[in-house]
């Protein structure tokens, strides 16, 4: 019998449990009143590359009988001029007619940043996060009212799988849609930072805040505990709610999403998006980089989680918190490993428990140490200044004069510093800092379009 249990007021699951249904004619129907809009991130390599482009291309064609969709937004990162004639030319052999193409490299949008850079908008990094900010600026622009993400790299992708993800906005009105799939190709799990970083430092956290009562922390960690998946990258959100979400430029984008979601929304769903496998692209580990890789997603997602934790849900922090989480952490994770293996010769398939456990103890366990000390380092420093003042009398007079109340002050300015959450503010503070910026972007778009009858 399939699983259906509902485990949750504040989440519905949403179980595939029939083969039979076909939900893209009543998506077509509500679409008459509603405008759907799907944003899909790509580098130019995705289209490019040989080895990706077939990939790509299967996206496209399946997206083609999407009809419900008012405009599909393609971010293209990496792009030369070439590439891009390249991408409206399998554009038009394939046939699809709704896809904007939002040039990030070209002449239409480099000012845009530029404008948003002069705002005191922070776009300067490089990346999916920085591509898909633009994205929502250019749904909203032309009206949508909910935004679809999806990734361009997706192998195994069907746009049944799309149809299951939007239709909880679509029919029932959900502010928020969220995929939940099993990370597997059939022979060996991946997933790898979800099973064995996110899913245990939340269990870590959890017997610590069951222990010392901090029931306002407690929620939200028991809020993202019920998540099937938490780093899908997946989902549909209404407009209303994208607007008033921060956004983050780093590895830490879903989790931030889903504590945004937790504060800001009341009709959250998670939708099962396919019953077989689901793979894509798999990132590399690097041990030795802590900018690269794994290793670097790691300290991403730990920094914003914590940051979270502190600034908005009020946690304290002691100099002892982060080597107890560590500790924690990695005996919970180690027992999570144990379940992995036996669940992987319960079904035959390939398990490298080793490799596992040198990825918990080699780059979370660093990582959490790492954040500690970002997060530590400005009250450690104070403390230290603080107790070297007060214990020599030369300081004396220099205390008269404020010196203590200065160590203080830059121990509280660099703290919140370290500790802003959201590198990216609201698209509604977006246009509260720059009036005329949804008309720039609709001018941006109208270029575009007339550059494209042109060719």
């Amino acid at each position: 019998m399939s699983n259906f249990s509902q485990k949750s007021t504040k989440i519905t699951d949403f179980y595939q449990l029939s083969d039979e249904v076909d939900l893209l004619k009543k998506l077509i129907r509500f679409s008459r009143w509603k405008k759907p809009v799907l944003i899909i991130p790509a580098l130019a390599s995705e289209f490019t590359l040989p080895e990706s482009r077939p990939v790509f291309e299967n996206i496209l064609r399946e997206l083609k009988g999407a009809q419900y969709l008012a405009k599909i937004i393609l971010g293209v990162d990496q792009g030369t001029k070439d590439d891009i004639e390249q991408l409206y030319a399998i554009i038009a052999d394939i046939g699809i007619d709704n896809l904007f193409v939002q040039w990030n490299d070209g002449p239409h949008f480099s000012g845009l940043y530029d404008l948003m850079q002069d705002a005191g908008i922070d776009l300067s990094r490089r990346g999916k996060g920085r591509n898909l900010f633009m994205s929502f600026g250019v749904a909203i622009a032309i009206g949508a009212t909910s935004v679809g993400l999806l990734d361009a790299d997706i192998k195994t992708f069907r746009r049944s799988q799309l149809d299951q993800l939007f239709f909880p906005v679509q029919a029932f009105d959900y502010e928020f849609s969220k995929a939940y799939y099993v990370r597997s190709d059939g022979h060996r799990f991946f997933g790898r930072v979800k099973r064995l970083l996110v899913d245990p430092i939340l269990i870590a956290l959890k017997r610590k805040f069951t222990d010392t009562g901090e029931d306002k922390v407690l929620r939200l960690v028991d809020f993202l505990l019920l998540f099937h998946y938490q780093l899908s990258g997946e989902v549909v959100i209404d407009i209303d709610l994208l607007k008033r979400m921060r956004y983050t430029l780093n590895w830490g984008v879903e989790i931030l999403s889903l504590i945004e979601v937790y504060r800001k929304a009341t009709q959250i769903a998670q939708v099962q998006f396919t019953r077989g496998c689901f793979d894509h692209k798999h990132q590399k580990i690097s041990v030795a980089d802590g900018e690269k890789g794994l290793h670097k997603m790691s300290i991403d997602i730990v920094t914003t989680l914590l940051k979270a934790l502190i600034v908005e849900e009020g946690l304290e922090v002691s100099s002892h918190f982060f080597r107890d989480l560590a500790i924690t952490y990695q005996s919970v994770a180690e027992d999570l490993i144990k379940k992995y293996a036996e669940n992987a010769r319960f079904n035959g398939l390939i398990y490298d428990r080793d490799e596992e456990e040198r990825f918990v103890t080699k780059i979370i366990t660093g990582a959490i140490y790492d954040v500690g000390e970002l997060l530590g380092a400005p009250q450690n420093i104070s403390n230290m200044f603080w107790r070297y003042t007060t214990m020599n009398s030369e300081f004396e007079e220099f205390n008269k004069l404020g010196l203590q109340k200065a160590i203080l002050d830059a121990e509280k300015r660099i703290k919140h510093g370290h500790l802003e959450t959201g590198d990216l503010p609201s698209w509604t503070r977006v246009e509260e800092k720059i009036p005329g910026i949804i008309d720039r972007i609709i001018d941006a778009i109208e270029d575009v379009k007339q550059t494209e009858s042109v060719q």
